[in-house]
């Protein structure tokens, strides 16, 4: 399609626009990290990796960092497991209810997040008598990880087909051969990005986490918030704050990176 010029210099004036209230407060958080006062001040006066070294050494954010990383690494798997299964029932399968199925899987991604946090706090509480804790968090965090795995297993499924699996099965091989030398080399890099797609998603949650962590359980988010307001805290605020952002990107550069070799043929 041909655009006129004025429509295109208006597009990238627009998508300028947008990029910069995106990511212009997250570069200021950034070099906030390294700003040598001990409070929220614009601009730095000097700049300083003392703060650095100080985050690393605060227990409380080594204890956060754990915590994170614990919860985002097991809701991942677990994610992982049950989107893949979902996904290949509902591509592979024809069933009653199958339409709904997929509707019940998507939908906890779209709800609210105090909703869903009010809900499994209630329900894990009050009906089935469970305290909050790591457990709680990665049931939590499970529920709408499952929806990133399971919408890019199902997308790279339907873009597949059955014709190789079929043409597989015709030339004698058995069901798991066929999984194994057909199926799994042409969804891997599905699985891969929606695995790490579903760790970030649960690395930086904080509004379902507050409703699902226990006494004494604080992910990074949440030792974010906790600190934000707190005396001589801003340095080291900031630079946790920094680290998410970082943290944050690589997840998100892979899975388009794997995207986009899958789409030109090529594998990881």
């Amino acid at each position: 399609m041909t655009i006129s010029r004025t429509t295109r210099y208006l597009l990238i004036s627009l998508m300028g626009v947008g990029l910069t209230f995106i990511y212009l407060p997250l570069s200021v958080v950034i070099i906030n990290s390294f700003n040598v006062s001990r409070i929220f001040s614009w601009p730095p006066r000097q700049f300083t990796t003392t703060w650095w070294a100080k985050a690393i050494e605060n227990t409380g954010v080594r204890e956060a960092l754990l915590w994170s990383v614990t919860a985002g690494v097991i809701a991942a798997s677990v994610a992982l497991i049950l989107g893949t299964c979902i996904a290949f029932a509902v591509s592979r399968y024809s069933f009653f209810g199958r339409e709904a199925i997929s509707l019940l899987v998507v939908l906890p991604i779209s709800l609210p997040g105090i909703v869903t946090g009010i809900a499994l706090n209630n329900a894990f509480t009050q009906e089935v008598g469970i305290s909050t804790g790591l457990f709680t968090i990665i049931v939590g965090h499970t529920t709408f990880c499952i929806v990133i795995v399971y919408n890019n297993v199902l997308a790279r499924l339907r873009r597949m087909g059955g014709s190789l699996q079929e043409a597989s099965m015709d030339l004698g091989a058995n069901g798991i051969t066929t999984f194994r030398l057909v199926t799994l080399p042409n969804i891997a890099s599905a699985l891969f990005a929606g695995a790490i797609l579903a760790f970030g998603l649960s690395f930086d949650e904080i509004v379902v986490t507050t409703f699902t962590a226990g006494p004494g359980i604080q992910t990074l988010p949440i030792w974010i918030y906790n600190n934000l307001f707190r005396p001589n805290q801003a340095p080291i605020v900031n630079v946790v704050a920094a680290t998410l952002v970082v943290i944050s990107i690589i997840p998100i550069y892979l899975s388009q990176k794997l995207s986009q070799d899958s789409t030109s043929g090529g594998r990881i």
